[in-house]
């Protein structure tokens, strides 16, 4: 687990790190906005102690350590816990997704991130070199600027996904595709697992749009209103991806059905010149003693011809009605 700590103020920034929680602490400037980032969770007693330092209720500590619940905001006395769920792709090009939640007071800001990684390391470099207001602001500001990092990401990875729609809309019509239902459905269950993440999202960031609480700026309005709009878009944006889908699968079966149509239809026709052929060669495959054909010498000339004239002649007719 590693522990980092980012102070600021409109006049200066600085950022340390430390081992333990007692030594980071010892470095804060109650002065300004602190910035507290816990990259791992994988430590509970030095969770303890920092929840302990800012007292943080027990059942929010509970909630930071399970990585795998709804996102979901809650308002206490002192401060506000938001958890969001962080979605970003390896290099396999496969979705991975993170649990980050934040507590937000009214001087600082403690983020702790479920897996080790640094999404905020654009965010760390504006805070020290000042780029953009984050350092003129309050921590309300600051949550809202991270929290808006995670929802960007969201754009990035739908970008990504519906770069691949694109690209099953061209191979739907290939039938012989046989890697294309396992890679779509592929795609199909990364935009349910998206879902599952941004929906509850918009909610706490509707909650949050309407709360009033003496941590939240009245300025921030603006804000919080940009990324609820956001959280709507991806929404909208993982519906419109998953109609396209569902459609681009209707639009397979509909191929792999006239390919199969055409086959049946082909092999119908084969079967029926078969018929009148089969009648006639069954009659005179019977072992029958007086047959009157069976002794005239032009007999199985005649049979053949009789054959072909019926083959002939479905085919003509089967023609002309248009069945092929």
């Amino acid at each position: 687990m590693d522990i980092s700590i980012i102070g600021y103020d409109p006049v200066g920034a600085w950022k340390r790190s430390a081992g333990t929680v007692d030594k980071l602490l010892e470095s804060r400037n109650p002065a300004g906005i602190t910035w507290i980032n816990v990259d791992g969770l994988d430590d509970a007693g030095a969770i303890n102690s920092l929840a302990e330092f800012f007292k943080i209720h027990p059942l929010t500590v509970e909630d930071i350590l399970s990585t795998e619940q709804r996102p979901k905001l809650e308002e206490f006395e002192r401060y506000l816990f938001i958890s969001v769920r962080a979605v970003s792709r390896n290099a396999d090009g496969d979705l991975c997704f993170d649990q980050v939640s934040f507590v937000i007071l009214k001087d600082a800001v403690i983020s702790f991130q479920g897996s080790p990684g640094d999404p905020f390391e654009g965010i760390r470099r504006r805070i020290l070199d000042n780029v953009g207001r984050i350092r003129r602001m309050g921590a309300d500001y600051l949550a809202y600027v991270l929290i808006d990092s995670i929802v960007d990401e969201y754009f990035s990875v739908l970008e990504h996904i519906g770069t691949g729609i694109e690209n099953f809309e061209e191979r739907a019509a290939d039938d012989s595709d046989s890697d294309f239902i396992p890679d779509i459905q592929k795609v199909k269950q990364q935009l349910l697992h998206v879902r599952r993440v941004v929906w509850p999202l918009r909610e706490s960031l509707s909650l949050l749009l309407r709360l009033e609480s003496p941590l939240l700026s009245g300025e921030l309005g603006p804000f919080f209103k940009d990324l609820y709009e956001n959280s709507i878009q991806a929404a909208e944006t993982i519906e419109t991806y998953r109609e396209l889908v569902t459609g681009i699968m209707e639009m397979n079966l509909s191929a792999v059905s006239a390919r199969m149509n055409k086959v049946m239809k082909v092999l119908t026709i084969i079967s029926t010149l078969f018929i009148p052929l089969t009648f006639i060669v069954g009659v005179y495959g019977m072992n029958f003693k007086f047959m009157p054909e069976l002794e005239y010498r032009y007999a199985y000339p005649i049979t053949w011809g009789v054959m072909l004239a019926i083959v002939i002649g479905m085919l003509a007719f089967f023609k002309r009605r248009g069945w092929f």
